[in-house]
């Protein structure tokens, strides 16, 4: 096993080891104290993997800063190559089956790489993976402003993405994707008093609240601000999915109109990483919110 190598292995496994023989410099009282707490302990093996331990090292047990500088570089670039490298094993899963007779371009490649490399986490490598597929077998899918954006992105917001993307409704072309928060009919003297006339979509019963919707517009994946559909005449017919299924509505009234949050271009980007999921209960909810203004054809 080549020095790289080994030093690689002993950066994934030093986390997992029981004890660690590390002696914090002793002319610091607290920071001894600190020492003997399990606390303290697993900052130093934190520092020690990010080889940034140096100066909590009795001086006669110090490599030279100019070594460790360089020491840290050098597994810090076999740590980005590790990375990469499972992505890219993890991209061919994905796009084995598709031939890719398009010739991807080689500065978005070069984006990529620089942009993915410190993806440590394996979930979030596999979306990367997705990212890389999708460009492979449709270049186009994915632009550079969505690649900066999801490279920000933490573990938390990926899976708060993926709950929005399963209550979503998208368009025919898949561009516009939608969370509808509630559908109204513009009043008249026929309907002034009715209390259907406006119905209101609640999408924290469903594990997304007003907060998740926050974070979402803080990662420029949806426009906080609710827009509204253009009133819709009696009879018109509108055609969306939900995760795999049809949903087309046929106005039973004049003058409704549809309430949404809709998602960004870089949201509507990412959300085609994310698997359809379709929840049978939030699609049953939101059809019953639907019913009283349109006919509604689901399959």
């Amino acid at each position: 096993m080549s020095k790289e190598k080994s030093e690689v292995v002993v950066l994934e496994n030093d986390a997992k080891k029981e004890g660690d023989d590390t002696v914090i410099v002793n002319s610091n009282k607290s920071t001894q104290n600190l020492a003997e707490s399990g606390v303290s302990q697993y900052f130093l093996k934190l520092a020690k993997r990010f080889v940034i331990d140096g100066a909590l090292l009795p001086e006669d047990k110090q490599m030279l800063i100019e070594d460790r500088t360089v020491k840290r570089a050098r597994l810090s670039q076999l740590r980005k190559q590790q990375n990469i490298e499972n992505i890219m094993q993890k991209t061919l899963s994905y796009c084995a089956d598709f031939e890719l007779e398009q010739r991807t371009d080689n500065d978005w490649l070069t984006r990529y790489i620089a942009l993915s490399e410190e993806i440590s986490n394996p979930t979030m490598q596999d979306l990367w993976a997705k990212i890389l597929a999708g460009e492979l077998t449709k270049p186009g899918s994915f632009s550079f402003k969505a690649l900066k954006v999801f490279r920000d992105m933490s573990i938390y917001d990926a899976k708060l993405l993926a709950k929005a993307s399963s209550l979503a409704i998208k368009e025919p072309n898949k561009k516009g994707i939608r969370l509808v928060s509630g559908v109204y009919q513009q009043p008249g003297i026929l309907n002034f008093f009715s209390k259907q006339r406006q119905q209101f979509c609640n999408l924290s019963n469903f594990g997304l609240n007003y907060a998740d919707l926050l974070a979402l517009a803080e990662n420029h994946l949806i426009y906080l601000q609710e827009s509204e559909s253009s009133l819709i005449g009696q009879g018109e017919v509108l055609q969306f999915n939900y995760n795999g299924l049809s949903l087309k509505l046929t106005a039973k009234k004049e003058n409704v109109s549809i309430q949404f949050y809709k998602f960004t271009p870089i949201g509507a980007e990412l959300a085609h990483l994310i698997t359809d999921n379709n929840n049978e209960e939030f699609f049953e909810y939101l059809k019953s919110k639907l019913n009283y203004y349109f006919l509604i054809d689901s399959d």
